[in-house]
């Protein structure tokens, strides 16, 4: 029998409440651990010791057994926090950020994703997001054994710990040379005796720097500082490792040495960040200087959009007015090309826009603000390099009216996305259309957009997709929010395709 769209989306809805925590019903016990089992390798990285058992039960237990056995600890009283400050740390434990600071990696990337999603979202779908990322790590661990050997976190001497004022002179020097070595000890140094904001004013910068990995090391640096800030500072010491090291990931000898199209945009735009003027967090929120930023990166090179960026602040406009472009031009790429690199031109975006709202350094926030003015001309020259390449643009996008009441309008808008995502981009402006009850609507669309997040996602990316576009929908000016979420529809899941394999593995558990 086949059901009607409103059936459909009901019957998502009811499902996902089953995965509530209370309704879990994985009772699987934990297996006993013997003596021999509890031994550390001396030669591997300690964690904080309230959570080292916890990671070691997700290291050893199978994958197919995982999620009953980490259920069975929450019903004993287990927290989420717990949870997700060893989902995080057996990943930069267990997952090299090489070759690439992507790929497998993603498992320590969508960990603050999830977590966003979680907080997000009502009581009983909570849970869901934690436990998907759960299942993901255990799928690459086992692809890092099988390209990198196994690779494991190695400890720290704690006779090369530095005091503070050392660490810190010694990290920008290994930094600026690319020394991995000296860098590893100075950040292991710095996470014993310094403190977060200070540390991660010097990591926003450094996760700036290079365009390399497609913009993986700034969502490295803004995730990992907005996990720990969640999961508690004592677990710093591995995640400021395994983030030195991913931001000194490069190809070929050392890029200080060499002038290379990755590092360009950043040492020029050291220079030019001194051209803007004295106040340039102050000014005009205006939407001409938004359309000819707009213009700017549609066309121009990564050098003209970083001369235009301060072109525009010293005449006025205010930061907001580039950031509103920025955001603009990131979803009409996804447009264009929906595939994997607009996807990262997006989450790259939101990650320098969190750096950027969260540094309290002025020189580095003029910086991120110029790299990702840089990054999203590469971007677009990554996605030409790949074709295919679509001819339109957020101007196409006339707005349609879906039939229906919000609620039968929310759910032919993503049952058509699954087969015609234009239509439903414009759908989705022609339902955001109605200004009296447009934050009621607004939130019943971004919720629907993550339940079938939920249910429907298969990887990491509709995960950091998904959480990037639905919270910088808040962070455009009103003028344009409505077109950034329309044009980065294209990229969202649609209720037609099947639940996900961990989905219907949960449902099985329960049944």
């Amino acid at each position: 029998m086949s059901l009607s769209r409103r059936q459909m989306l009901q019957s998502t809805a009811v499902a996902g409440g089953l995965l509530s925590l209370g309704d879990l019903g994985l009772l699987s016990q934990l297996r006993p651990v013997s003596a021999e089992e509890a031994k550390l390798d001396p030669k591997v990285v300690r964690l904080d010791s309230s959570i080292e058992p916890l990671v070691r039960l997700i290291e050893e237990t199978p994958r197919e057994a995982l999620l009953e056995e980490i259920a069975s600890k929450v019903k004993k009283g287990t927290s989420y926090r717990e949870v997700m400050a060893a989902l995080l740390l057996v990943g930069v434990k267990n997952v090299e950020p090489r070759p690439s600071v992507g790929h497998k990696f993603h498992a320590v990337l969508v960990v603050n994703s999830a977590h966003l999603a979680s907080m997000s979202s009502p009581d009983e779908h909570r849970w869901l997001p934690i436990f998907w990322a759960l299942d993901h790590y255990k799928s690459a661990a086992q692809r890092d054994v099988e390209e990198r050997g196994d690779w494991t976190m190695s400890a720290m001497d704690d006779s090369k710990i530095l005091p503070h004022g050392k660490a810190r002179a010694q990290f920008i020097e290994a930094m600026d040379d690319w020394d991995e070595e000296k860098a590893d000890v100075a950040a292991a140094s710095l996470a014993r005796t310094g403190g977060a904001n200070e540390i991660y004013r010097l990591l926003f910068r450094y996760g700036s720097r290079d365009y390399r990995s497609i913009g993986h090391k700034a969502i490295y640096v803004a995730n990992s500082y907005r996990t720990l800030g969640c999961i508690g500072w004592q677990h710093a010491e591995p995640v400021l490792r395994s983030l030195t090291y991913a931001l000194l990931m490069h190809e070929g000898s050392n890029p200080a040495k060499r002038d290379d199209e990755a590092d360009r945009p950043f040492r020029r735009n050291e220079e030019i960040a001194a051209k803007m003027r004295d106040d340039w967090t102050t000014g005009k929120l205006d939407a001409d200087a938004t359309q000819t930023m707009i213009e700017t990166l549609r066309s121009g090179s990564n050098d003209d959009a970083c001369d235009q960026v301060v072109q525009l602040i010293n005449g006025g406009a205010h930061p907001q007015s580039i950031w509103d472009a920025l955001h603009v031009v990131a979803g009409e790429m996804v447009m264009q090309q929906p595939a994997i690199v607009p996807l990262h031109s997006v989450t790259t975006t939101n990650a320098l826009r969190y750096a950027y709202e969260t540094c309290g350094d002025d020189e580095t926030r003029r910086l991120l603000l110029l790299q990702n003015a840089a990054f999203l001309p590469m971007f677009r020259g990554g996605m030409r390099g790949r074709g295919g390449v679509q001819d339109v643009s957020i101007a196409t996008l006339d707005p349609q009216q879906p039939e229906g009441d919000a609620a039968e309008a929310v759910e032919n808008i993503f049952a058509e996305l699954g087969s015609n995502p234009f239509n439903a981009a414009k759908m989705t402006l022609g339902y955001l259309q109605d200004k009296e009850n447009h934050a009621a609507k607004a939130k019943q669309l971004i919720d629907a957009a993550r339940v079938l997040v939920f249910r429907k996602g298969d990887n990491a990316h509709d995960y950091k997709f998904s959480s990037a576009i639905l919270e910088d929908y808040y962070h455009v000016s009103p003028q344009w929010r409505d077109t950034y979420l329309a044009s980065n529809i294209f990229l969202l899941r649609d209720s037609q395709r099947a639940d996900n394999r961990l989905v219907q593995r949960i449902q099985a558990a329960l049944s």
